[in-house]
């Protein structure tokens, strides 16, 4: 399917809300294949965005798109579609924006000289995996330049697609740290496909973490969002635990629902199609706020950590590490604290890069390292070449 063949003039300005003043749009492109969704290709300026001080174990992020086809009705990054004019419903879902240089970009950046070789997270906002990468593969131009630069990586995904890129994410285990993160909340397939319509399967993420494990890799799975009364029983969290424990997962992180503003609409009116038993229920649990209460909070803590121990994904299971959980340490949660498996690395959901027990062996590199800091210091490359304004004009984009 050629998609130059289904431009919708883009170019000129107002053709969507908002998308006509972004920076670097190139066109819009609909095809048969993702049915109701216009995907709108742009030149980015930047790649690594900094987010420090967010109490996440990652200070720096790269996100090659924006919105997302999975359309989980719960997403908390909704949001963020409204700095584009687009609304936070039906067009985060169908209206997805892709950075096509994003690669080049980032090379050029991962070149400057300021440049301290930090973690850099993906899948934190939108999933990069998500089904537009299996046309524009822009995942593994990223991998390569953060590999190749000797930067750390850890990706968090629902998406099936990263098996594509295990062998890349083999090589580059063998350059820098990586870490991988699986999302896996729901063990009901049916509420799955009412919730997450644009997801994989249960079985198909689950099958994920076996691969990643054989190929080596640690990986981590982000049981978020819990969702209260829907998927929050011991027996539903037993059973979950028990299907990640014999994938393999390296360690389990746990987040109940946390609803925002701009999120909270879109689920409940979900819910109140899907349920409308639990809609006051709902409004009584989020009623301070985005956060459940912290009652439900500390009562679900209590709840979690017996079912954490018994599969070994609790504190007790894994050596302590300095990113341990802060909750793994009080007797009441924080609100919006999540509760997981002490440790670092991929013993917790996030997917940041593994401890030293689950690296892989580094490739013969005559690389120098500061023995005062103990941190390495690639050799410097020559920046990146800037993209074109435009695409050539023989540019071929094929589905």
């Amino acid at each position: 399917m050629r998609w130059a063949g289904q431009q919708l003039d883009a170019e000129a300005p107002g053709t969507l809300p908002g998308l006509g003043s972004i920076a670097g749009l190139v066109r819009s492109v609909t095809t048969p294949e993702f049915q109701g969704v216009t995907f709108h290709e742009v030149l980015a300026r930047s790649a690594l965005n900094s987010v420090p001080g967010t109490g996440l174990p990652f200070n720096w992020t790269i996100n090659p798109y924006r919105g997302c086809t999975h359309a989980c009705r719960y997403c908390f990054a909704r949001p963020t579609h409204k700095y584009l004019e687009l609304d936070e419903g039906a067009d985060f879902d169908q209206q997805i924006v892709v950075k096509t240089n994003v690669a080049d970009v980032l090379r050029r950046e991962l070149a400057r000289p300021s440049w301290r070789f930090e973690q850099v997270a993906l899948g934190t906002n939108t999933d990069p995996y998500q089904r537009a990468e299996g046309r524009y593969r822009l995942l593994p131009g990223i991998i390569q330049a953060l590999a190749d630069s000797g930067t750390p990586l850890s990706i968090l995904t629902k998406g099936t697609l990263l098996r594509r890129d295990l062998p890349l994410l083999q090589a580059a285990a063998e350059q820098v740290s990586v870490g991988i993160g699986v999302s896996l909340a729901l063990g009901d397939e049916e509420l799955r496909r009412r919730l997450e319509p644009g997801v994989p399967s249960v079985r198909g993420r689950l099958e994920l973490i076996r691969a990643v494990r054989e190929a080596g890799l640690p990986c981590g799975v982000m049981v978020a969002p819990v969702l209260p009364w829907l998927t929050d029983s011991a027996e539903q969290l037993d059973h979950l635990f028990a299907e990640l424990a014999a994938a393999g997962a390296t360690g389990v992180t746990t987040l109940v629902l946390h609803l925002r503003p701009g999120v909270k609409p879109w689920f409940m009116s979900w819910l109140a199609e899907e349920r409308p038993d639990l809609v006051k229920r709902y409004e009584d649990l989020y009623s301070r706020g985005s956060n459940a209460a912290p009652s439900y909070l500390k009562a679900f803590e209590v709840k979690v950590r017996p079912l954490l121990e018994k599969h070994g994904f609790g504190r007790s299971s894994h050596r302590a590490g300095r990113d341990a959980s802060i909750s793994s340490r009080r007797s009441s949660p924080r609100p919006g604290t999540p509760v997981e498996a002490a440790g670092q690395g991929s013993l917790s959901g996030w997917g940041e890069p593994t401890s030293d027990r689950f690296r892989a062996p580094r490739r013969a590199d005559p690389t120098p390292f500061d023995t005062s800091t103990t941190r390495r210091h690639p050799p410097r490359r020559q920046p990146a070449p800037v993209p074109p304004i435009t695409p050539e004009p023989d540019q071929q984009t094929l589905f």
